[in-house]
Parts: C-alpha cells; sequence; structure tokens
C-alpha cells in the first residue's frame, strides 16, 4: 500500500491552447516553404511517387491546396477592384468638377 501518494497534491495542468484560426492556418500554409515535410510527406514515407496521386487523402490534399490557391487569388483580385474602384470615383470627381466649369463659363 502506497500511503504516500494520498498526501501528494494534485497538480493543476494548464488549460489546453485554442485551436488556431482559419485565418492562423492559412499564413502557416503560407509561409512554409516548397520543400517544408508537410508538402513531402509521400517521399518521406516511402510511396512510389511516380504513382499517380489516387487516394483519397491525396486528392483532399490537392483540393486543399487549388482552394487556397484560388482564395489567394480572390483576395488580389479584391484589392484590385477596390483600387480600380477608387481611380474611378475619383475620375468622376475630376470629372464633375470639369463639367461644372464649363457650364459656368459665359458662351
Amino acid at each position: 500500500m502506497n500511503i504516500g501518494s494520498k498526501s501528494k497534491k494534485r497538480v493543476v495542468l494548464p488549460s489546453r491552447p485554442d485551436p488556431p484560426t482559419v485565418d492562423q492556418i492559412l499564413e502557416d500554409i503560407n509561409r512554409a516553404a516548397p520543400n517544408d515535410p508537410l508538402f513531402s510527406i509521400l517521399e518521406q514515407t516511402g510511396q512510389d511517387s511516380s504513382r499517380p496521386a489516387d487516394t483519397d487523402v491525396d486528392l483532399k490534399f490537392q483540393q486543399c491546396r487549388r482552394y487556397l490557391e484560388l482564395n489567394e487569388r480572390l483576395q488580389e483580385a479584391r484589392g484590385q477592384l477596390l483600387r480600380q474602384r477608387e481611380e474611378l470615383g475619383a475620375t468622376g470627381e475630376q470629372l464633375d468638377r470639369d463639367v461644372a466649369k464649363v457650364k459656368g463659363q459665359p458662351l
């Protein structure tokens, strides 16, 4: 019988950290180098790399990768559209001023 175990205080373990957000995951993936072990896991496990990637895991990985690429392109297009919208707004305001100036000139 172990009498000493009853007298020990319980150690309070730290709480689990919150799971990462989608933005944190995307940031982590975007910062990963092309030779990151995550991207070369099949080579490290000894699977035949000449075999087409047709397993469910491979297909899901390719879908996720494609999604991230498309998401990045969408974000770039969004930024470009916002800049173009600002330019159009400034051009429209200038046009309104020019029209007002022309209307104000005597004939």
